[in-house]
């Protein structure tokens, strides 16, 4: 990219691309000032301030303007606004003459929603302010959820409130977010030059394949040197990139040489995706089990507080991250193979009942338990041996439907709270 000298004297003019709230505001200090810190946050802000009373567009300013309120020299200012772009906040424009016009576009920022969803802003949030600072975090931004099964929905539509009339359509602004905007070291001609012809498809490069290129390097690290090292390792017969080898051959690469898993593992079910509170049942508490523990977690439950074998863990990682299973029903799946395989989670049959369970879409604890239940009964069915008829006894608490009007007992209840005690 062209190098640009920013001088105080050119000009720039803010033109806002969506609509932008005092909820902006409180996610801009939560939720992006520790990962691009406060001058970039007093510059969106001070930008933000310099549009119309309609919030649509600025006069022409200078950006002695800039170093006037911010108190900072240029150099700074420019920091901060690659920060903002990078995270897709702002883009830039730029027109050059004697004296450079610049045109800065303000983006809002991502709901907390968005923002704890997306792989990659999460993760470096949650490295930045560290756990304590990230849960206390997501506790803030938790979503209530009330358990309204006894009440009945009467609320009125439209058409029976208010009669029909002709009426202009109106185009408004709309609230635009731009993608993350990362900004990568790699250098892809040297990664294409290190590879012999003869081995890649001239053509194995395309925008998906860099894309999670950068995304890879990025959460784990890597240099351009090791890329080139795992790209190789991930080229099929074809010549392409393997894009699941490439993740896989990752993944390994990280964790042999820190000892740890990726920060995705240590994750709950999100908000948005958890049962309403309330349910008080055996099953509501089980479900609550699943929702509010991470499967690293869980699975360490198994182990009886023991750290689960390193193959056990990599297959766990396997399932959050190549799979993309959501966190609960990575725990239903765990929960069911043990008990249905004698303590026993042999890969192969984690990964065949993973691969359905990820066809099937579910999303939710509810959804996996009322799945695993479903196909059980379909294996069930026909001419039972003995062996079937114990293999059939062996299925988790909750496939008894009898349990949604069941309390707990006192020795379950001290179980699953000592599951979420921690959490």
């Amino acid at each position: 990219m062209k190098l640009i000298t920013l001088l105080p004297a050119d000009q720039y003019l803010v033109v806002n691309k969506s609509i932008l709230t005092e909820i902006d505001k409180k996610n801009l200090i939560n939720l992006y000032e520790p990962i691009i810190g406060f001058g970039a946050v007093s510059l969106y802000l001070t930008l933000w301030s310099d549009l119309d009373r309609l919030e649509l567009i600025s006069k022409d300013f200078n950006h002695h303007h800039l170093m006037s309120i911010l108190k900072c020299d240029l150099e700074t200012i420019k920091h901060a606004r690659n920060a903002l772009e990078a995270v897709g906040l702002m883009k830039t424009y730029v027109k050059e003459g004697d004296i450079n016009s610049y045109v800065y576009e303000l983006y809002s920022p991502l709901s907390a929603l968005e923002f704890f969803n997306n792989p990659i802003l999460n993760i470096v949030l949650y490295n930045n302010i560290g756990e304590k600072e990230y849960n206390d975090l997501k506790k803030m931004y938790r979503k209530i959820n009330l358990d309204l099964k006894e009440f009945v929905d009467i609320t009125q539509s439209l058409n029976e409130t208010f009669e029909a009339t002709s009426m202009p359509v109106v185009e408004a602004r709309a609230r635009e977010t731009l993608p993350l905007n990362i900004t990568s070291e790699i250098d892809f001609d040297f990664l294409i030059s290190s590879i012999p012809k003869g081995i890649i498809n001239p053509k194995a490069f395309n925008k998906k394949v860099r894309e999670l290129i950068v995304n890879l390097s990025f959460i784990y690290d890597l240099d351009n040197l090791k890329l080139v090292e795992l790209i190789r390792t991930s080229i099929n017969e074809q010549g392409f990139i393997d894009k699941e080898s490439l993740r896989k051959n990752t993944r390994k690469y990280y964790q042999f040489n820190n000892g740890t898993l990726p920060t995705l593992v240590y994750r709950t079910q999100p908000d948005y995706l958890k049962m309403p509170m309330g349910d008080n049942s055996k099953r509501g508490r089980i479900i609550a089990v699943f929702e509010n523990t991470s499967p690293y977690d869980f699975l360490k439950s198994k182990y009886k507080g023991a750290t689960p074998t390193p193959r056990d863990l990599k297959l766990l990682e396997s399932l959050i991250i190549d799979l993309e299973l959501n966190p609960a029903v990575v725990n239903v799946l765990i929960d069911y193979i043990l008990r249905k395989n004698n303590n026993r989670l042999n890969s192969s049959y984690v990964e065949t009942l993973a691969g359905q369970w990820k066809r099937a879409g579910l999303k939710t604890a509810r959804e996996a338990m009322e799945f695993a239940e479903k196909e059980h009964k379909k294996l069930q069915k026909g001419n039972k041996t003995k062996k079937d008829l114990v293999k059939e006894r062996q299925v988790p608490v909750w496939f008894d439907k009898k349990i949604e009007s069941e309390e707990v007992s006192e020795e379950e209840k001290k179980e699953l709270e000592e599951l979420l005690k921690n959490l």
